[in-house]
Protein backbone atom coordinates (compact mmCIF):
# COMPACT_ATOMS: atom_id res chain seq x y z
CA UNK A 1 0.00 0.00 0.00
CA UNK A 2 1.31 3.50 0.78
CA UNK A 3 1.59 6.30 3.32
CA UNK A 4 0.55 9.86 2.57
CA UNK A 5 0.38 13.29 4.16
CA UNK A 6 -1.26 16.65 3.48
CA UNK A 7 -0.19 19.96 5.03
CA UNK A 8 -1.76 23.43 5.11
CA UNK A 9 -0.27 26.20 7.21
CA UNK A 10 2.51 28.76 7.40
CA UNK A 11 4.92 28.73 4.47
CA UNK A 12 7.50 26.01 5.06
CA UNK A 13 10.23 24.21 3.08
CA UNK A 14 8.67 21.43 1.03
CA UNK A 15 11.42 19.00 1.99
CA UNK A 16 10.95 19.79 5.68
CA UNK A 17 7.30 18.72 5.53
CA UNK A 18 8.41 15.29 4.29
CA UNK A 19 10.98 14.92 7.07
CA UNK A 20 9.12 16.68 9.89
CA UNK A 21 8.97 14.84 13.23
CA UNK A 22 10.59 11.75 14.69
CA UNK A 23 8.13 9.59 12.71
CA UNK A 24 8.09 11.63 9.52
CA UNK A 25 6.67 10.49 6.21
CA UNK A 26 10.32 9.96 5.22
CA UNK A 27 10.76 7.49 8.12
CA UNK A 28 7.41 5.82 7.48
CA UNK A 29 8.83 4.68 4.16
CA UNK A 30 10.93 2.02 5.94
CA UNK A 31 9.36 1.90 9.41
CA UNK A 32 5.56 2.25 9.17
CA UNK A 33 3.63 1.43 12.32
CA UNK A 34 0.12 0.74 11.08
CA UNK A 35 -0.03 -0.82 7.61
CA UNK A 36 -2.95 -3.11 8.62
CA UNK A 37 -1.81 -6.01 6.49
CA UNK A 38 -1.08 -3.83 3.48
CA UNK A 39 2.63 -4.58 3.15
CA UNK A 40 5.66 -3.93 5.33
CA UNK A 41 7.65 -1.03 3.83
CA UNK A 42 7.04 1.72 1.29
CA UNK A 43 10.11 1.55 -0.93
CA UNK A 44 8.59 1.67 -4.44
CA UNK A 45 8.85 5.38 -5.01
CA UNK A 46 7.55 8.64 -3.61
CA UNK A 47 6.24 11.99 -4.68
CA UNK A 48 5.32 15.43 -3.43
CA UNK A 49 3.12 18.20 -4.78
CA UNK A 50 3.07 21.79 -3.63
CA UNK A 51 1.05 24.85 -4.56
CA UNK A 52 2.69 28.03 -5.77
CA UNK A 53 1.24 31.54 -5.34
CA UNK A 54 -1.68 31.74 -7.72
CA UNK A 55 -2.69 28.12 -7.15
CA UNK A 56 -0.47 26.32 -9.68
CA UNK A 57 0.59 22.80 -8.67
CA UNK A 58 4.19 21.63 -8.99
CA UNK A 59 5.37 18.05 -8.47
CA UNK A 60 8.47 16.00 -7.88
CA UNK A 61 8.37 12.18 -8.13
CA UNK A 62 10.88 9.35 -8.14
CA UNK A 63 10.39 5.59 -8.55
CA UNK A 64 13.20 4.90 -6.08
CA UNK A 65 12.83 4.77 -2.32
CA UNK A 66 12.62 8.21 -0.75
CA UNK A 67 15.70 7.62 1.43
CA UNK A 68 17.87 7.09 -1.65
CA UNK A 69 17.08 10.46 -3.26
CA UNK A 70 19.38 13.34 -2.26
CA UNK A 71 16.83 15.85 -3.60
CA UNK A 72 14.78 15.36 -0.44
CA UNK A 73 17.46 17.02 1.68
CA UNK A 74 19.31 19.07 -0.94
CA UNK A 75 16.69 20.48 -3.34
CA UNK A 76 13.18 20.23 -1.89
CA UNK A 77 14.11 22.23 1.27
CA UNK A 78 14.87 25.17 -1.03
CA UNK A 79 11.26 25.25 -2.24
CA UNK A 80 8.61 26.80 -0.02
CA UNK A 81 4.85 26.50 0.13
CA UNK A 82 1.89 26.80 2.48
CA UNK A 83 0.28 23.69 0.97
CA UNK A 84 1.99 20.32 0.45
CA UNK A 85 0.80 16.79 -0.37
CA UNK A 86 3.28 13.91 -0.21
CA UNK A 87 3.20 10.12 -0.55
CA UNK A 88 5.52 7.12 -0.29
CA UNK A 89 4.56 4.00 -2.26
CA UNK A 90 4.37 0.28 -1.64
CA UNK A 91 3.38 -1.21 -5.00
CA UNK A 92 0.65 -3.81 -5.03
CA UNK A 93 1.78 -7.14 -6.47
CA UNK A 94 1.76 -7.12 -10.30
CA UNK A 95 1.66 -3.32 -10.53
CA UNK A 96 4.58 -1.53 -12.13
CA UNK A 97 7.26 0.34 -10.23
CA UNK A 98 7.82 3.51 -12.24
CA UNK A 99 7.83 7.25 -11.74
CA UNK A 100 4.42 7.78 -13.34
CA UNK A 101 2.86 5.30 -10.92
CA UNK A 102 3.83 7.44 -7.92
CA UNK A 103 1.38 9.79 -6.27
CA UNK A 104 0.57 12.61 -6.13
CA UNK A 105 -1.37 12.68 -9.38
CA UNK A 106 -2.32 16.16 -10.49
CA UNK A 107 -4.62 18.08 -12.79
CA UNK A 108 -5.66 21.72 -12.75
CA UNK A 109 -5.61 22.92 -9.14
CA UNK A 110 -5.90 19.39 -7.72
CA UNK A 111 -3.41 16.88 -6.31
CA UNK A 112 -4.47 13.33 -5.38
CA UNK A 113 -3.14 10.25 -3.60
CA UNK A 114 -4.58 6.76 -3.02
CA UNK A 115 -3.43 4.64 -0.09
CA UNK A 116 -4.89 1.19 -0.70
CA UNK A 117 -5.74 -1.22 -3.47
CA UNK A 118 -8.64 -2.24 -5.70
CA UNK A 119 -8.77 -6.00 -6.40
CA UNK A 120 -9.53 -6.71 -10.07
CA UNK A 121 -9.07 -3.02 -10.68
CA UNK A 122 -9.08 -3.14 -14.47
CA UNK A 123 -12.63 -4.50 -14.98
CA UNK A 124 -13.89 -2.62 -11.92
CA UNK A 125 -12.61 0.79 -13.02
CA UNK A 126 -13.53 0.17 -16.66
CA UNK A 127 -17.11 -0.42 -15.56
CA UNK A 128 -17.06 2.67 -13.34
CA UNK A 129 -15.72 4.82 -16.14
CA UNK A 130 -18.56 3.65 -18.37
CA UNK A 131 -21.17 4.31 -15.68
CA UNK A 132 -19.81 7.79 -14.93
CA UNK A 133 -19.17 8.71 -18.56
CA UNK A 134 -15.49 9.28 -17.81
CA UNK A 135 -12.88 9.87 -20.52
CA UNK A 136 -10.85 6.97 -21.87
CA UNK A 137 -8.82 5.32 -19.15
CA UNK A 138 -5.87 5.32 -21.51
CA UNK A 139 -5.35 8.85 -20.18
CA UNK A 140 -4.03 7.37 -16.92
CA UNK A 141 -0.36 8.16 -16.33
CA UNK A 142 0.34 4.54 -15.41
CA UNK A 143 -1.43 1.18 -15.62
CA UNK A 144 -2.22 1.07 -11.91
CA UNK A 145 -5.41 1.26 -9.87
CA UNK A 146 -4.46 4.61 -8.31
CA UNK A 147 -3.55 6.37 -11.57
CA UNK A 148 -6.67 5.03 -13.27
CA UNK A 149 -8.92 5.96 -10.36
CA UNK A 150 -7.58 9.50 -10.62
CA UNK A 151 -8.84 9.79 -14.20
CA UNK A 152 -12.37 9.05 -12.94
CA UNK A 153 -12.14 11.33 -9.88
CA UNK A 154 -10.64 14.21 -11.86
CA UNK A 155 -13.36 14.01 -14.49
CA UNK A 156 -16.11 14.04 -11.86
CA UNK A 157 -14.52 17.05 -10.18
CA UNK A 158 -14.45 18.91 -13.47
CA UNK A 159 -18.04 17.98 -14.31
CA UNK A 160 -19.34 19.00 -10.89
CA UNK A 161 -17.93 22.50 -11.17
CA UNK A 162 -17.72 25.19 -13.81
CA UNK A 163 -15.18 25.32 -16.64
CA UNK A 164 -12.19 25.43 -14.27
CA UNK A 165 -13.74 23.26 -11.55
CA UNK A 166 -13.90 26.26 -9.23
CA UNK A 167 -17.12 25.05 -7.61
CA UNK A 168 -16.42 21.31 -7.64
CA UNK A 169 -17.37 19.62 -4.35
CA UNK A 170 -15.00 16.81 -3.36
CA UNK A 171 -17.24 16.10 -0.37
CA UNK A 172 -19.76 14.76 -2.88
CA UNK A 173 -17.38 13.31 -5.48
CA UNK A 174 -15.17 11.18 -3.21
CA UNK A 175 -17.99 9.36 -1.37
CA UNK A 176 -19.76 8.75 -4.69
CA UNK A 177 -16.67 7.12 -6.16
CA UNK A 178 -15.96 5.07 -3.04
CA UNK A 179 -19.50 3.72 -2.86
CA UNK A 180 -19.34 2.72 -6.52
CA UNK A 181 -15.97 0.96 -6.14
CA UNK A 182 -17.05 -0.92 -3.02
CA UNK A 183 -20.22 -2.11 -4.70
CA UNK A 184 -18.12 -3.85 -7.35
CA UNK A 185 -15.05 -4.69 -5.26
CA UNK A 186 -16.00 -4.89 -1.55
CA UNK A 187 -12.47 -5.76 -0.40
CA UNK A 188 -11.01 -2.54 -1.77
CA UNK A 189 -8.94 -0.30 0.48
CA UNK A 190 -9.67 3.33 -0.31
CA UNK A 191 -7.88 5.91 1.77
CA UNK A 192 -7.98 8.83 -0.66
CA UNK A 193 -6.34 12.23 -0.18
CA UNK A 194 -7.19 15.27 -2.28
CA UNK A 195 -6.06 18.88 -2.04
CA UNK A 196 -6.60 22.15 -3.89
CA UNK A 197 -4.08 24.32 -2.05
CA UNK A 198 -6.63 25.68 0.42
CA UNK A 199 -8.49 22.62 1.71
CA UNK A 200 -7.73 18.91 2.16
CA UNK A 201 -10.21 16.05 1.83
CA UNK A 202 -9.39 12.53 2.99
CA UNK A 203 -11.25 9.25 3.36
CA UNK A 204 -10.76 6.12 5.45
CA UNK A 205 -11.66 2.68 4.10
CA UNK A 206 -9.59 -0.09 5.72
CA UNK A 207 -6.48 2.01 6.42
CA UNK A 208 -5.15 4.27 9.17
CA UNK A 209 -5.47 8.06 9.20
CA UNK A 210 -4.88 10.81 11.75
CA UNK A 211 -5.33 14.58 11.74
CA UNK A 212 -3.77 17.51 13.57
CA UNK A 213 -5.73 20.75 13.25
CA UNK A 214 -5.16 24.07 15.02
CA UNK A 215 -5.95 27.66 14.13
CA UNK A 216 -2.57 27.81 12.35
CA UNK A 217 -2.14 24.44 10.64
CA UNK A 218 -4.05 21.45 9.31
CA UNK A 219 -2.28 18.14 8.76
CA UNK A 220 -3.71 14.80 7.70
CA UNK A 221 -1.43 11.77 7.67
CA UNK A 222 -1.54 7.99 7.49
CA UNK A 223 0.39 8.05 10.76
CA UNK A 224 1.21 10.94 13.14
CA UNK A 225 4.71 12.25 12.50
CA UNK A 226 5.33 13.17 16.16
CA UNK A 227 3.89 12.67 19.65
CA UNK A 228 1.83 15.88 19.80
CA UNK A 229 -1.22 14.96 21.94
CA UNK A 230 -3.49 16.95 19.61
CA UNK A 231 -3.29 14.28 16.90
CA UNK A 232 -6.66 12.63 16.42
CA UNK A 233 -7.18 9.15 14.95
CA UNK A 234 -9.96 8.89 12.37
CA UNK A 235 -12.35 5.94 12.46
CA UNK A 236 -12.99 3.75 9.44
CA UNK A 237 -15.37 4.82 6.64
CA UNK A 238 -15.16 8.56 7.22
CA UNK A 239 -14.77 11.62 5.01
CA UNK A 240 -12.57 14.29 6.57
CA UNK A 241 -12.44 17.92 5.42
CA UNK A 242 -9.83 20.17 6.97
CA UNK A 243 -7.98 23.44 6.77
CA UNK A 244 -6.48 25.63 9.50
CA UNK A 245 -9.17 26.32 12.08
CA UNK A 246 -11.64 23.85 10.59
CA UNK A 247 -12.20 20.10 10.87
CA UNK A 248 -15.30 18.14 9.92
CA UNK A 249 -15.79 14.37 9.90
CA UNK A 250 -18.66 12.81 7.97
CA UNK A 251 -19.45 9.08 7.81
CA UNK A 252 -19.15 8.00 4.19
CA UNK A 253 -22.47 6.17 4.24
CA UNK A 254 -24.69 8.74 6.01
CA UNK A 255 -25.46 12.44 5.97
CA UNK A 256 -24.65 12.86 9.67
CA UNK A 257 -21.58 14.99 10.31
CA UNK A 258 -19.46 15.52 13.37
CA UNK A 259 -18.53 19.19 13.24
CA UNK A 260 -15.24 19.62 15.07
CA UNK A 261 -14.98 23.29 14.18
CA UNK A 262 -14.54 25.38 17.31
CA UNK A 263 -13.26 22.37 19.26
CA UNK A 264 -9.67 22.72 18.20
Amino acid sequence: MCRHLGYLGPVAPVGEILTRGAHSLYRQAWEPRDMRGGGTINADGFGVAWWRPGGEVSRYRNSSAIWTDPAVEEVLPQLHSSAVLGAVRSATNSLSVERNACAPFAGGRWAFSHNGRIPDWQPVLTRLATEFGSPSLIEAESRTDAATLWVIVRDLLEKSGDADAATADPAEVLPRVIRAVLELSPESRLNLLLGDGGTLWATTVHHALSVLVTEEIAVVASEPYDDDPRWREIADRQLVTLRPGHLSIVPLDTEDAEDAEGAL
